[in-house]
């Protein structure tokens, strides 16, 4: 349909601004799509129960009752009686602040008092309607909240000021909510919550949501979140290798680039969205969507330690994984190879060299208690941040992946900004494997499990252990592990080169 630019109103909710990138309003477009992922059959029961748990907006209840209208249309001609039975009977929603109740409530009822005279639902009794909002505290105990690891410090705060404490994940019998069982869940939950640690550190949210969704048993639950969880991480571990061992999981659609579907934000890693359906087994149908090209395959998800989320990936390190190498996580460091801050500077004497983001400086080689034996050996290091990342590709597609490479000499130690990749006892080994990581081949396959601008020992598991007395390049690396034509061209066309001439070696 064409609209006029004079008679043409656009649908409040797809022009409201986020709360923030952690609290992020769906577009009713969105909505839809992720509602479509649902068995059609289900808008025709007028006695299926949908609870969406963290309404922001009302949206995703909002489109559920435009759907129910049509398909219980049959059944119960009266639209009156229809919309009541809809509302009191089948959508429940539980807001995440007192404000998105009343917004959630204006969305889906068309008035912030469920039992006004403005309602279009003429059967409540109550004022919050199927919408509830109860502000709670959070729980304490060695100054974090044990429902959802909020900082004391941070969250514990006067009346006035909004808690963060979601109703959903704080409480042990969520089911006691509304004393009911739902047939499906469906949300968009809050990503992360500050955990008072430096900068910008933060305790994920979102699989909380989900977990707890699952404790309630529906048939179906659908919600969109972060796609960090693909690669595990802090919090994160345990929640992968059950999302990616449950064959319940039915649909991943996956978008690498957030703004893609929410304009404007910039979500680390992407976003994605899924459909969980109870006592389904099978392979799971992954939706890759990049640059509006979308990607399609059905695959066991847990074919790898890791979540792979390139389906055009899958058949390359299958290849390289019929060799049963041992992986570079094996020789990465953890982080603080050398148990030093990123805030460490040098000292004013001592008998090593401390690398540091400010330069080089003396450092007491008695003060360092962690990563001994490497300090007399060649090491090659690189920065523990990324130089782009899923969800963060640069202009043309292409991907330097490693932001810094340099050899530290025997006799030189470095801070927790960088990770120690390697040490060796020969500067020559060292140098190839600088060579090695230069390559695209092995860009390439660290990248298949950068979510985010964080690179860690994990990062490597997907990248073999090679001989550094030899030069890798990527003609030889290709040829080792037979890839064809078309696979050296799906590498190179994801990964762009590095200039192997520079040498990044740090002098003595």
């Amino acid at each position: 349909m064409n609209h006029s630019s004079d008679s043409y109103n656009p649908d409040v909710l797809s022009c409201l601004a986020n709360l923030s990138n952690d609290e992020v309003f769906t577009p009713p477009n969105l909505v839809n799509d992720i509602l479509d992922l649902l068995p059609r059959e289900l808008w025709s029961d007028p006695k299926a129960k949908f609870l969406d748990p963290v309404s922001k907006s009302g949206v995703f209840l909002r489109e559920m009752a435009k759907r129910l209208m049509k398909g219980l249309e049959a059944q119960i001609p009266d639209k009156q009686e229809r919309i009541n039975h809809i509302f009191t009977q089948q959508l429940y929603g539980i807001a995440i602040t007192e404000l998105t109740s009343l917004l959630s409530r204006r969305s889906v009822y068309c008035s912030k008092i469920a039992n006004g005279k403005y309602s279009i639902c003429e059967a409540f009794a109550t004022e919050q309607g199927n919408i509830l909002y109860e502000r709670l505290q959070h729980t304490w105990h060695n100054g974090k909240c044990t429902y959802c690891g909020a900082s004391q410090e941070v969250y514990d705060r006067e009346d006035v000021l909004e808690t963060y404490a979601y109703h959903f994940i704080h409480t042990d019998q969520p089911e006691k909510i509304f004393n009911m069982k739902f047939d499906v869940i469906v949300g968009n939950p809050p990503y992360q919550l500050s955990d008072g640690g430096f900068g910008k550190s933060a305790v994920p949210l979102y699989n909380k949501f989900v977990e707890q969704a699952k404790k309630l048993n529906p048939k179906y639950l659908v919600m969109i979140i972060p796609a960090r969880w693909f690669g595990g991480g802090r919090g994160l571990d345990d929640f992968r290798d059950t999302m990616l061992n449950d064959k319940q999981l039915r649909v991943i659609v996956d978008f690498e680039d957030s703004t893609q579907i929410f304009p404007g934000v910039s979500i680390a890693g992407g976003v994605c969205y899924f459909m969980w359906e109870k006592g389904s087994t099978g392979d799971s149908k992954l939706i890759s969507i990049h640059k509006n090209q979308r990607f399609e395959s059905t695959r066991k998800l847990n074919e790898f330690p890791k979540f792979i989320r390139n389906n055009n990936s899958i058949p390359i390190l299958r290849k390289i994984s019929t060799f049963n190498e041992i992986n570079m996580d094996s020789k990465v460091s953890s982080y603080r190879p050398f148990g030093l801050r990123t805030y460490i500077k040098p000292q004013t004497t001592g008998d090593i060299k401390l690398y540091w983001q400010g330069g080089i400086g003396p450092y007491a080689s008695e003060e360092i208690i962690v990563g001994r034996g490497m300090i007399n050996k060649w090491k090659v290091i690189s920065s523990r941040s990324g130089h782009e990342h899923a969800g963060n590709p640069s202009q043309d597609g292409l991907r330097r992946v490693l932001s810094k490479i340099d050899i530290l000499p025997p006799g030189m130690i470095c801070t927790e900004t960088y990770l120690v990749i390697g040490s060796y006892n020969s500067q020559l080994e060292a140098q190839n494997l600088v060579t090695y990581m230069k390559s695209k081949f092995f860009r390439f396959l660290l990248s298949q499990l950068m979510y985010s601008h964080s690179i860690t020992k994990d990062t490597y598991s997907l990248i073999p252990v090679l001989d550094m007395t030899h030069v890798w390049t990527d003609e030889k690396l290709y040829k080792k592990y037979d890839l064809t034509d078309e696979e050296i061209s799906f590498i190179e066309s994801m990964i762009r080169p590095m200039d192997l001439s520079q040498n990044e070696e740090i002098d003595e």
